[in-house]
């Protein structure tokens, strides 16, 4: 290979759940507008359009560990949560979109078991405060 290296584990289960949290998206109704959209301050998983919103996705996949393991969306702690913030700033003055323009921050949660099923999808609207 010539300089690429194959992806980790977590890389591919991230991967996963990326791909079924966009599945999901399509299903219901929005319009996917970008994927692992990236900028210095990092990166936005999807980047969705339902009706004049704009949805900023952040996804969060885990293997299902037991009961008392924590949920994938336990993971958007407040540095996490501001860093998506700034995110979806940074994308809509790129994007050149106006000012008034409804948007948000979802979480998709997903969760997969050890044969590689997702056996939790949970699509949390408004997740982030902006």
């Amino acid at each position: 290979m010539s300089g690429a290296s194959m992806p980790s584990a977590r890389g591919r289960l991230g991967r996963f759940g990326e791909l079924a949290a966009a599945a999901h998206l399509q299903r219901s109704g929005y319009t996917l507008i970008a994927r692992n959209w990236r900028c210095s301050g990092g990166e936005i998983d999807l980047v969705a359009r339902r009706g004049d919103q704009v949805v900023f996705v952040e996804v969060r996949t885990r293997r299902v560990r037991g009961p008392q393991a924590a949920l994938p969306e336990a993971s958007v702690g407040a540095a996490k949560a501001q860093r998506l913030a700034n995110l979806a700033h940074a994308y809509l003055a790129e994007a050149a979109l106006p000012a008034e323009l409804p948007w948000r921050i979802d979480v998709i949660a997903v969760e997969v078991d050890g044969a590689g099923r997702v056996v939790r999808l949970a699509h949390i609207e408004y997740a982030v405060e902006a």
